[in-house]
């Protein structure tokens, strides 16, 4: 039996949480690496500040709802419900500014408020009635959409020029609404880091019986997550309203948010079954669709084929991180004879260091 030394044990769990974001950051160099060609090719500046800018912006919604998607896929849930969301801000933010600055505090409130009882009312459902998330926020979803349909015919409100800014203003060539939507990345990183319901999500979407069995109350975390996804995607809608002017009840299911953000998500390297990923991983999955989508703006290309290139590059990720996943649990033995074993005969060390070692990888 060969012999692992501790230091070589503890550095392994650290190498194995490294790889997703390192996997992500070397796709994102790469990404830009090969825009920055295709741009040089039709005798354009990929680096330019109105090109960077751009980029940033396409960032900023779809970087909202995948922050709080990336939270309800850790608990192992989903939220389909998100562009019904963004879509109902937008029109409340707008009717109740109705143009008048003094509104914009009240307004705000009210669209995050709203939000948050959406999300309250998904969580429920999960939890305490059993139902499937994807069912669910599905229903949820349609709700919404039943009542966008049968009280908007089209746009509504008036947001005051003040607010417009957000949408229409930067510091240098970044966006002011790309800095909000890293700050909300940072909070939300930290919430998981350092807060009990953070470290939770990971229990629950790991395995929910053992988090349960644990001592973990399930369903908190689950509420939570599904909550701060609704408010995130809230916080989408009051940018989209900025930026039109106006609340639109198609502006959420137009952009396609739900199955972009899962996108965004899962390409991030989030385990689509939960207990694994970070909010830094999604951001570098919305800047690689960001990045192709103005590539191919830039030469032109077919908006049909937009989705045929974003279903290669999420086939092709999910593709690399299975294949980890794959080699992670396959055995490592010194000799190819016969695996090593311990006084009771059943594999890894002596002291079972292998498979704690392994659960908390």
């Amino acid at each position: 039996m060969s012999a692992t030394t501790p230091t070589a044990r503890r550095a392994t769990p650290r190498r194995r949480r490294l790889d997703s974001s390192l996997i992500v950051g070397i796709a994102l160099v790469a990404v830009i690496a090969i825009g920055a060609v295709l741009v040089a090719s039709v005798g354009r500046n990929f680096f330019s500040a109105g090109n960077i800018r751009d980029i940033l912006t396409g960032m900023s919604v779809l970087g909202f709802v995948a922050i709080g998607q990336t939270l309800v896929i850790l608990c192992a849930s989903l939220d389909l419900s998100v562009p019904y969301v963004v879509s109902l801000s937008s029109l409340i933010a707008a009717d109740l500014m109705a143009g008048n600055p003094a509104n914009i505090p009240m307004a705000v409130v009210a669209v995050i408020v709203v939000a948050a009882v959406i999300g309250l009312a998904n969580g429920l459902i999960v939890t305490k009635l059993k139902v499937n998330g994807f069912i669910a926020t599905l229903g949820t979803g349609l709700i919404i959409k039943g009542y966008l349909d049968t009280n908007y015919k089209g746009t509504s409100g008036q947001v005051p020029w003040e607010f417009q800014l957000i949408g229409a203003t930067g510091i240098g060539p970044i966006p002011v609404s790309t800095l909000l939507m890293l700050l909300v990345a940072l909070a939300g990183a930290f919430f998981l880091a350092r807060t009990r319901t953070g470290n939770h999500m990971f229990a629950v979407g790991g395995n929910e019986q053992v988090a349960r069995l644990s001592g973990i109350r399930t369903a908190r975390p689950l509420i939570v997550a599904h909550m701060l996804c609704s408010i995130t995607a809230a916080l989408a809608g009051l940018l989209l309203a900025s930026r039109l002017g106006v609340g639109s009840p198609v502006v959420g299911t137009q952009g396609g948010y739900d199955l972009l953000s899962i996108a965004a998500v899962v390409l991030g390297g989030t385990l689509l079954m939960g207990g694994r990923g970070s909010i830094w991983g999604t951001i570098g999955g919305v800047a690689i669709f960001a990045v192709v989508d103005n590539v191919m703006s830039v030469m032109q290309v077919n908006p049909f084929l937009k989705d045929v290139v974003r279903g290669v590059v999420i086939v092709a990720a999910v593709a690399v991180y299975t294949s980890r996943s794959v080699d992670r649990r396959r055995p490592r033995f010194a000799n190819a004879s016969a695996p090593p074993t311990g006084p009771d005969g059943a594999g890894g060390d002596v002291d079972g260091n292998d498979a704690r070692e392994e659960a908390r990888a």
